[in-house]
This record gives structure tokens, C-alpha cells and sequence, in this order.
């Protein structure tokens, strides 16, 4: 038994590999998370009845094929992330989509406990900061365990969720008077059908380019495919389907607070804190892989000095970084574009990780990710979806000059 139990540095060998129902409701808690719901709130307010369930569909289905993508790769290597993008940015140049990545899932870490302690200090009179310490504590406390306390902490929170969360959305569909008078709603301010789609592929596809970091895990490449699908497809649009309900029907997109609004105080706090806890989790999760590759050092010990911080400076990073933080995962997209593209062009160089030789920096990869975050910007159509096909095709013109 290897003593890296996480197999930050090395493939996940078959003998530790799970099964389908453990990793499905590891990617439904990844994907069951408030500000998917907050998305939907603003959609739901932005769109006809039809043409909401269209963006989301739309919007999830390619967020679903990008993210499946990455899952057939980790699960058919093994491999996590930060060690596929050895493969296509070199051994040093890939950490700078480690530390991106890394770094923003901390960011985001810290967002998501001050997200969870604000609307409940609000509720309750408790203090932010008690609420923020003890949910920092929580969190990190559940992530030093792995992948198996991961999964264990899902298979309570999805279907607590889903519950929950489904009967909130009954009591909000029948206070309005039916699902035909939600079909009668129509926006005073309609979204134009690229940007609503772009909303939804762009709520979720930083998170989503760290798949492989979880579904490399499956026991076969045809299963991760399968289960990313369903958490990114099926998963995400029930939470957009949630927020939008809430929205329409009280003004508020977030579901906790819809439920606080209904007068269930104790069902709003368990699914605003379970609906964070799991995303929170696989970010630290992610976030400890990526240091890992950067520094060699225990993703474990590295997840939990990230929660650490993370908890520390939450208020501070809540008030003044959200922005940059979105400014940042803007450029993640183009590096899963790159991981994607480099893996069908290079595909046999990917069967035997330990005698790989890596050069120190592919400049093709580098320069990928700068077009792909300029397509994304200046294109017009769908951002996120612009920003790795501009990665992907431009890798694949400029590695092949490389090599």
C-alpha cells in the first residue's frame, strides 16, 4: 500500500478504484452547490418558462460533454489533473494551472464558509466569526480524511439535499398557484439566449476542469463518463430548476433563503451548509492536489493548511475578492481545452506515467491558454465554450510545431 493514500504523485491503481454510487454522489456534492441555485434565480427572472429550461439544458449539456471529456481521460489514466497537465504545459510549466487552480479553489473555499455564516449570523444572531470558525473547522476536518470521507459526507448531503430542497420548491410552486401560472411569468428584462447559456457553462466549468481529480477513481472510462454526466447534466440543472423556482416565486434565488422565507429555519441552515460543505470539500480536495504537484509535498497536510487559510481570511476574501476570483477562473477553461487536445493528439504517451520524461516547459500550452482566454473575451457566442475550443485548437496547430 502506497503511503501517499490520495495518489497525489502517481496513478490510482485498480485495486483502489470505487464504485459507481460512492463516486456519482462524490460529483452530485460537488455540483449541488448555492451559487449554481443563484444562477438559476437570475435566469428564472431573466426567462420565459421554455426558454429557461432550454438555456439549461443547452448550457449543461455542453458543461456535461466538457466535463465527461476530462473524466474518460483521469479515469483511463489514473492520473489527477495537475499530473495530466505534466503531459501537455511540461514538468514545470505545469504549475502554473496547479497554481491556478489550486489557488482559486481556495479562494473559493474561504467565499463559500463566509456564504455559509453571513445568511445564518442574519437568521440566528449567532456571530460570523463563531459561525466561520466552526464551519471552517468542520470542513477542513472532513477533507483531511480523503476521498472516503468525501464520499461519505455526499451520500448524506445529495439526497438531504435533494429532499429538502424538492419540498421547498413544492411549497414555493404552490403558493403561486400551479406550475401553469409559472409557465405565465414573462421577464421584464429578457437575456439573450448566448449569454443565458453562457451563465450556465460558466456557473460551474472552473470547478469542472478539476474532474479527473475525482472521477479518476472509476473503475472504467465508459463509468466516469457516465457519472460526470450525470452530476453536471442532470445534477446542476436541478439546482438551476431550484433557484429558479425560488426566485420567481419570493425574489430570492438562493434556496435557504427561500426556505427561510417559508419558516423552515432548520431545514434553510442544513441545506445552505451541506450544499457548501461538499463543494467546499472537493475544492480543498483539488486545492491540496494541485500544491502537491508544486511543491511534492502531502496533498492531505496541504488541504488542510489550505482550510486553514482559507477559514482565516473568509470575511476578507468574501468582501474583496469575489471579483478577482471570477477574473481568475476565467482562464481555467482554456487549460482543460489544452488537457483535452493533448491527451487525443498524444494519447500513447499517457499509458506509463512512471517512465515518462517530461520537458521542463511547453511554450505550445502556455500560449494556448492565452488564446483561449482571448477567444473567450472577444469572440462572440458562448465565452466558456469559445475559451477551450480556442485552447484546443490552437494547441493542436502549436504543439505539433513544437515537437
Amino acid at each position: 500500500m502506497s503511503s501517499d493514500s490520495e495518489y497525489s504523485l502517481q496513478p490510482v491503481p485498480q485495486s483502489a478504484r470505487k464504485g459507481f454510487l460512492s463516486l456519482t454522489f462524490l460529483m452530485l456534492g460537488l455540483t449541488f452547490f448555492s451559487a449554481s441555485m443563484w444562477t438559476g434565480g437570475k435566469l428564472g427572472t431573466g426567462l420565459g418558462y421554455d426558454d429557461f429550461f432550454a438555456a439549461v439544458l443547452t448550457g449543461n449539456l455542453l458543461l456535461g460533454l466538457y466535463t465527461a471529456s476530462l473524466g474518460y481521460i483521469g479515469a483511463s489514466t489514473g492520473l489527477s489533473t495537475h499530473l495530466l497537465a505534466r503531459y501537455s504545459f511540461g514538468r514545470k510549466g505545469s504549475f502554473l494551472p496547479s497554481a491556478l487552480l489550486g489557488g482559486t479553489q481556495v479562494g473559493w473555499f474561504g467565499v463559500g464558509v463566509a456564504m455559509f455564516a453571513l445568511p445564518v449570523e442574519k437568521a440566528t444572531g449567532i456571530d460570523a466569526i463563531w459561525l466561520i470558525g466552526i464551519a471552517g473547522v468542520a470542513m477542513t476536518s472532513t477533507v483531511y480524511f480523503g476521498i472516503k470521507a468525501l464520499m461519505l459526507l455526499s451520500s448524506i448531503a445529495v439526497p438531504a439535499i435533494a429532499v429538502l430542497g424538492g419540498y421547498s420548491v413544492y411549497l414555493a410552486v404552490i403558493d403561486i398557484g400551479g406550475v401553469n401560472e409559472l409557465k405565465q411569468l414573462v421577464p421584464e428584462q429578457a437575456l439573450a439566449s448566448n449569454v443565458a447559456i453562457s451563465m450556465v457553462v460558466g456557473s460551474f466549468i472552473s470547478a469542472g476542469t478539476l474532474t479527473a481529480d475525482f472521477v479518476r477513481y472509476g473503475r472504467s472510462a465508459k463509468t466516469a463518463v457516465l457519472i460526470t454526466l450525470i452530476a453536471f447534466f442532470i445534477g446542476n440543472s436541478l439546482m438551476f430548476a431550484f433557484g429558479a423556482a425560488g426566485a420567481a416565486v419570493t425574489g430570492e434565488a438562493d434556496i435557504s433563503q427561500v426556505m427561510l422565507l417559508q419558516g423552515l429555519l432548520i431545514p434553510a441552515i442544513l441545506v445552505l451548509g451541506l450544499n457548501i460543505w461538499t463543494t467546499n470539500d472537493n475544492a480543498l480536495y483539488a486545492s491540496g492536489l494541485g500544491f502537491a504537484n508544486i511543491t511534492g509535498a502531502s496533498s492531505k497536510k496541504l488541504s488542510v493548511i489550505n482550510g486553514i487559510i482559507g477559514t482565516l481570511l473568509a470575511l476578507w476574501l468574501y468582501n474583496n475578492f469575489v471579483g478577482w476570483l471570477t477574473f481568475l477562473s476565467a482562464a481555467i477553461p482554456p487549460i482543460g481545452g489544452v488537457l483535452i487536445a493533448d491527451y487525443w493528439l498524444r494519447r500513447q504517451k499517457y499509458q506509463t506515467f512512471d517512465d515518462s520524461r517530461f520537458k521542463n516547459i511547453r511554450w505550445s500550452a502556455l500560449i494556448a491558454v492565452a488564446i483561449g482566454v482571448a477567444a473567450g473575451h472577444l469572440l462572440p457566442g458562448i465565452v466558456p465554450v469559445n475559451a477551450v475550443l480556442g485552447a484546443a485548437i490552437s494547441y493542436a496547430f502549436l504543439s505539433r510545431i513544437e515537437d
